[in-house]
């Protein structure tokens, strides 16, 4: 989808931490979470709620009170009188969250954009089922379930990943050497006291006294030491991923705003502008979700009047080594120019907010060195992908 007159003031597309599975955001709502990084991202960007005419909240794990999400996180932020749609597209939702705010930006309009997500203690449905043995009920585990099994492919997640892997001839050593890559790209972002994290993290400070939870950095990044990766095996026997090559659920905010190009450049105070130029969305076949962000990035390209040459930069979520494997074979886009800051395989995967961090570090890499096009494009639940394109300039 072409996009015209729309942009995100420099500076102003954030994340928070991200937290391991189980860790010190597991018992907090996502919304808790929500409230406390928007409230502190805006206040520190020096954007006042009342400029704020829409919210778009995205979000993939239901939390408590997640039926009145938007107005609700909306008045905890105190812009009582915003409101608009929540978007819910599994890992694509970032971009799909994005998508809805700039198709609906219009002069003087000043959208938030937020994605938030606790994988961590997903809920469990339990549905009526009067005609099961003695009316016991059916019951869903939200996370855990939705990883183990794709209902329409009647496969898991990992059984994609490896069935892309070993359809295309790719092997066990080239994941553990591109997980050790992007390690290698992520601890880059730590030097200097985490100075290029800190250009768009936003530290997560929620309750007080003793139910005071604070994290500055993220939490459950484990060193791809490659002799400790080789004594792993791989979770299929035929397979090419190891735990080590796949990414780990977790939890996080993240958050943008999204107006047009006038405003941005209003907003920024002179320091620029994040132009989007258009999204792209794909469906592959069953069981081949790690090829989807191909399709996604190619469809968004085109609608931006540009190719793979024209790209400076690119990030992408990639629960699975594979997929960067697969988008360089077939783009042709160097590895080592991909993630060049790391990814979700890294850092793991909130699910909802996973592409906006991403986005982040895409556009603060890109203005680092001077500005440029950027591409980020990732896999979603089944089969699908999509990407965004994006032109930073001062």
């Amino acid at each position: 989808m072409k996009l015209t007159d729309v942009a995100i003031p420099a500076g102003m597309v954030w994340s928070s931490p991200f937290a391991k599975w189980q860790g010190s955001l597991s018992g907090l709502s996502s919304l808790d979470v929500a409230a406390a990084v928007t409230t502190r991202a805006l206040r520190e960007r020096s954007v006042e709620v009342d400029r704020l005419t829409a919210l778009t909240l995205g979000w993939s794990v239901p939390q408590p009170d997640i039926f009145y999400g938007g107005p609700l996180l909306a008045a905890r932020i105190g812009a009582e009188g915003l409101t608009g749609p929540m978007v819910s597209q599994a890992c694509a939702t970032s971009v799909a969250a994005l998508q809805a705010a700039a198709t609906t930006v219009t002069d003087g309009d000043v959208h938030l954009v937020v994605a938030t997500d606790r994988t961590s203690n997903g809920p469990i449905l339990v549905y009526p089922n009067p005609t099961g043995q003695g009316g016991a009920p059916q019951t869903t585990h939200w996370v855990l379930d939705s990883f183990a099994r794709d209902p329409w492919a009647g496969r898991s997640m990992i059984a994609a990943g490896d069935r892309v892997g070993r359809d295309g001839g790719f092997t066990r050593e080239q994941a553990d050497e591109l997980k050790a890559l992007r390690y290698q790209q992520y601890a880059s972002s730590l030097a200097d006291d985490r100075a290029f994290q800190k250009r768009y993290m936003v530290p997560i400070e929620v309750g007080s006294g003793r139910r005071a939870v604070s994290l500055e950095a993220d939490e459950g990044i484990r060193p791809a030491d490659r002799e400790a990766m080789a004594g792993l095996k791989t979770v299929d026997p035929e397979g090419i991923h190891t735990f080590a090559t796949q990414t780990h659920p977790a939890d996080g905010c993240a958050g943008a705003v999204v107006t047009t190009p006038g405003t941005a450049r209003e907003l920024s105070g002179g320091e620029g502008v994040v132009t989007l130029l258009a999204t792209g969305t794909s469906r592959v076949g069953k069981s081949q979700m790690p090829q989807a962000p191909v399709p996604a990035a190619s469809a968004a390209l085109a609608d931006a009047g540009l190719g793979i040459d024209d790209v400076d930069l690119v990030t992408t979520h990639n629960p699975f080594a594979v997929n960067d494997l697969y988008f360089a074979r077939e783009t042709g886009f160097p590895l080592e120019r991909m993630n060049v800051r790391g990814s979700s395989l890294v850092f793991g995967h909130p699910q909802g907010p996973t592409g906006l961090r991403s986005i982040a570090e895409l556009v603060e890499e890109l203005r680092a060195r001077g500005g440029g096009v950027g591409l980020f494009t990732g896999c979603a639940a089944g089969d699908t992908g999509m990407a965004l394109v994006v032109r930073v300039e001062d």
